[in-house]
């Protein structure tokens, strides 16, 4: 992503009332079913990203909305990202690592010591994998209240 664009985006903090927001959640939700089996697609619908341990950002171009992403507090020293998403037509655009950063950014301020998500194991995910690979997450064992699951894919990194 250029500087020109990279200074165009802007992250806010969203109350999840939009339709954009409402649209984008829906799309991430048919595509996270569409390639993980039910049991173990873990991705929040509206309602469960309303809770008060999760924050929600959405990401938007001048007014387009580009992307979102939530983190949802665990414990007072832990953080867990959930819906990260880039709308198809922005992929590869850096969206996904600026949002990533903010998340990482504000875990930190937040005096959180680590960071984790659970994301698919299936081709389907491997760009994300690899995003978060790159940005210092490592593979771990489930954490929270997952369980083992040959369709997820488990990642942390220390703040």
């Amino acid at each position: 992503m250029s500087s020109d664009a990279e200074h165009r985006l802007r992250i806010t903090v969203d109350d999840l009332t939009g339709p954009e927001i409402a649209a984008l959640l829906d799309a991430h939700l048919a595509e996270m079913h569409a390639h993980s089996p039910d049991d173990s697609s873990h991705a929040l619908d509206i309602a469960a990203l309303r809770d008060p341990a999760v924050t929600f950002w959405s990401v938007w171009d001048r007014r387009e909305l580009v992307g979102c992403g939530a983190l949802k507090q665990l414990g007072p020293e832990h953080g867990e990202i959930k819906s990260m998403r880039t709308v198809a037509t922005h992929a590869g655009r850096g969206i996904a690592t600026t949002l990533l950063t903010h998340i990482v950014e504000v875990a930190r301020a937040r005096g959180y010591r680590r960071l984790s998500l659970e994301t698919g194991a299936s081709d389907f995910y491997l760009r994300a994998i690899d995003l978060y690979r790159r940005h210092g997450f490592a593979r771990c064992p489930p954490f929270g209240d997952y369980e083992p699951s040959p369709h997820s894919v488990f990642m942390t990194r220390t703040l």
